[in-house]
């Protein structure tokens, strides 16, 4: 069961026993999102595009980072179409206890956690979303993606999912050029990234964090 949790920005987050860490940064659940997937990672991204902008997310959770995806493509008005990975989905009734669309001004925050596994749902005329109940090691793509938010439990909890071979497997079904950003800048994830095909660049964090990482596929 999960706990939520205030962060120092207001925003909550959740603990998970089973994994024994927070959903998010203590230092503001709020601000490591916009700060890391959103500024970082799909905003330039999406103001320069064309097309569609392929999202990929390793680890729905909360489901803040999809909220503030959908936010911004409707800000823009340019599309999104946006896949997440969720092997141990949060229970709606805790997600409808979460203070994110009251800080963000967007509803939409239950109708990710609710609508149908593995199945494309049109939720705006600029954003589309999909859900996979799967683990990361189990997925597969049709799809090629351009922006890839890497939200997984740290690399103590899941050291699985932070390996060379995950990161070849993000390669290969991601873009050249495509963008990876994520809140961890341990070296083993550097060098798993390197590994897998990725040149890696580390930025200030949000708060008092120190580093994150943005990657970019050779």
């Amino acid at each position: 069961m999960e706990r939520i949790i205030v962060t120092e920005d207001g925003s909550h987050s959740l603990y998970s026993d089973l994994f024994n860490q927070q959903y998010h940064s203590l230092q503001g659940a709020l601000t490591e999102s916009l700060h890391i997937y959103i500024e970082l990672g799909l905003r330039p991204i999406l103001e320069e595009s064309a097309i569609t902008v392929n999202v990929f997310e390793m680890g729905l959770g909360t489901g803040l980072n999809a909220l503030l995806a959908w936010q911004l493509a409707d800000e823009l008005k340019k599309k999104i179409y946006f896949t997440s990975v969720e092997a141990f989905p949060v229970l709606a009734e805790e997600a409808s206890l979460l203070n994110y669309e009251s800080l963000t001004n967007r509803e939409g925050l239950l109708r990710l956690h609710t609508v149908s596994w593995a199945t494309d749902h049109e939720l705006s005329p600029y954003f589309t979303f999909r859900k996979e109940h799967t683990l990361l090691q189990n997925f597969s793509s049709e799809h090629l993606f351009h922006v890839i938010f890497y939200d997984a439990f740290d690399p103590r909890a899941q050291p699985e999912l932070w390996t060379d071979e995950i990161f070849t497997k993000i390669a290969g079904y991601s873009h050249d050029g495509a963008v990876l950003v994520t809140y961890s800048s341990k070296g083993i994830v550097k060098r798993a990234l390197v590994a897998g095909g990725f040149q890696v660049k580390r930025h200030k964090g949000p708060g008092r964090k120190t580093h994150v990482l943005k990657a970019v596929k050779l």
